[in-house]
């Protein structure tokens, strides 16, 4: 049982500091890397010699509560309306290694943890909030000096054109996902920070159309139809008092279908003059097997082979035949796919792709102030555009994508041992209760399985021989210890 409700966010806090420290992240910014910070200022951001873009109608679409704002969209509507239909989409990503220098103790620090972690009693960010919130944020009012993926798609969603280059951006309006997404899809109206905004509102609709184009493409091309349900744990003083599911909307497939496309251009920029790419890959599956026989059940043939286009067109027809369920489906196939990892291709090299996403040139460069292996290509594509030798070995390199594998895995474990703990401080009380729920991992480790309502996940203690990922079940809990973050479950029945 947990203590006090309203002691749970101290409780939170606690675990998320001790899972920090036992899977090798610092919860804590050293001194020196803070001390850095405090003394850094905004004269640091030169935009001398940059392209002037300030004039576009860049936004930022987060989420509501996001202060490390690291891209912008904008499109060039007066190149919307040639007779081929092709629209001119550009990405800008902050420049935050121009604050950041290689070897400084702000660099050191987030080299070591490598990403920000997210829990619901804090966010311990990669970089200094001062830089990631302030001086390396793209914030509304502010000019930013910025790294631009820019590219013309065509009606096809074929990319015709693609340039990478420096510039000064502005911008002119800071949303959010949940409004976005509503008025996108029809059921709400703009937000005002869409109609203070003269023309946004068309290019924002205009970029949605390209975002639709691109993932259109990917998908006829092997994408995989997934969507997955984050449970959140939603605090109130310092009790955790529900748990949300949040399911992608018509705004989040923007951003992540455009920040898809400016990862590819990047990756294709430094290809192309001959430099190292750290690519983020997701190999073909080991347990193809297993989704094999997962389609089987719902009376699906999928070939003996890993094939993207055959599991996307199951996954489609899922979605279509059990929306409510599909999210748990995916998460199945998530598990089966297996995880994703950096690796280094060196020039002329052949290279992996990205097994979910069906591209093969695909490198994380959106996010700096969020994640270190982003840090890396944009010295890389900085280094490109000077003209300049990569800023890292080859050797150094291979070292950076394993740890960056590593230390990503343990974020996320960290993130999933606070999500338990939040879990089960909502559950203490209804020990006893049954559920319905999906078997989301199995192994020799053990054996778990995700409840559909609330949206949680847990370990099969009892009754757990012979289940596999997929398999549906009913299931009692038997135990919520939110300090450990443990929560067990007996089989009831499998379905």
């Amino acid at each position: 049982m947990s203590g006090p409700r309203e002691d749970q966010r101290a409780l939170l806090l606690r675990v998320a500091r001790r899972a920090m420290r036992d899977y090798g992240l610092e919860p804590d910014f050293p001194p020196a890397t803070q001390a850095e910070a405090d003394a850094m200022t905004a004269a640091a951001l030169d935009g001398d010699g940059l392209v002037d873009l300030r004039g576009l109608l860049w936004c930022s679409i987060d989420n509501d509560d996001s202060l490390d704002l690291d891209q912008l969209t904008a499109v060039r509507t007066e190149e919307g309306g040639g007779q081929d239909g092709a629209v001119t989409v550009l990405v800008a990503v902050a420049d935050v290694t121009a604050l950041v220098t290689p070897g400084s103790p702000i660099d050191r620090h987030a080299e070591t943890n490598t990403t920000s972690v997210y829990t619901p009693a804090r966010i311990f960010s990669m970089l200094p909030e001062r830089l990631s919130t302030g001086l390396t944020s793209l914030n509304p009012g502010e000019d930013r000096p910025a790294v631009i993926a820019e590219m013309t798609v065509d009606e096809d969603g074929a990319t015709t054109r693609e340039h990478v280059y420096r510039a000064l951006v502005r911008n002119h309006a800071k949303l959010a996902y949940r409004a976005i997404g509503a008025w996108l899809e029809g059921s709400g109206e703009a937000p005002d920070g869409v109609d203070a905004v003269r023309g946004l509102a068309a290019a924002l609709r205009l970029q949605d159309e390209v975002a639709q184009r691109l993932r259109r493409r990917r998908h006829e091309q092997g994408a995989l139809e997934l969507e997955t349900i984050e449970p959140r744990a939603r605090l109130d003083g310092g009790a955790v008092q529900a748990l949300v599911a949040e399911r992608q909307d018509r705004a989040k497939q923007l951003i992540e279908d455009l920040m898809i496309a400016a990862n590819g251009v990047n990756a294709r920029f430094l290809e192309a003059r001959r430099l190292p790419v750290m690519r983020r890959v997701v190999r073909s599956p080991e347990r193809w097997q297993r989704i094999v026989d997962l389609a089987a059940g719902y009376g699906a043939a999928l070939p003996g082979e890993p094939d993207s286009a055959a599991l996307n067109a199951f996954l489609v027809e899922r979605r279509t035949a059990d929306p409510t369920r599909f999210p748990d489906l995916s998460l199945a196939i998530i598990k089966l796919l297996g995880r994703g990892e950096y690796a280094v291709s060196l020039p002329g090299q052949e290279t992996e792709g990205h097994f979910g996403l069906a591209v093969r040139e695909y490198a994380h460069s959106t996010a700096p102030n969020r994640r270190f292996p982003d840090i890396i290509t944009q010295r890389l594509v900085k280094a490109a555009l000077a003209s300049s030798a990569a800023p890292y070995s080859h050797e150094r390199l291979f070292e950076l994508a394993d740890h960056c594998t590593t230390q990503e895995d343990n974020a996320q474990k960290v993130e999933r041992r606070v999500r338990k703990s939040a879990a089960a401080c909502y559950l203490a009380d209804r020990l006893g209760e049954e559920f319905e729920g999906v078997v989301t991992g199995a192994s020799a480790k053990g054996t778990w399985a995700r409840t559909f309502d609330p949206p949680v996940e847990g370990r099969v203690v009892q009754g757990e021989d012979a289940l596999d990922v997929g398999d549906k079940v009913r299931v009692r809990l038997i135990e919520a210890d939110p300090e450990r973050g443990f929560i067990d479950f007996a089989c009831l029945r499998q379905s």
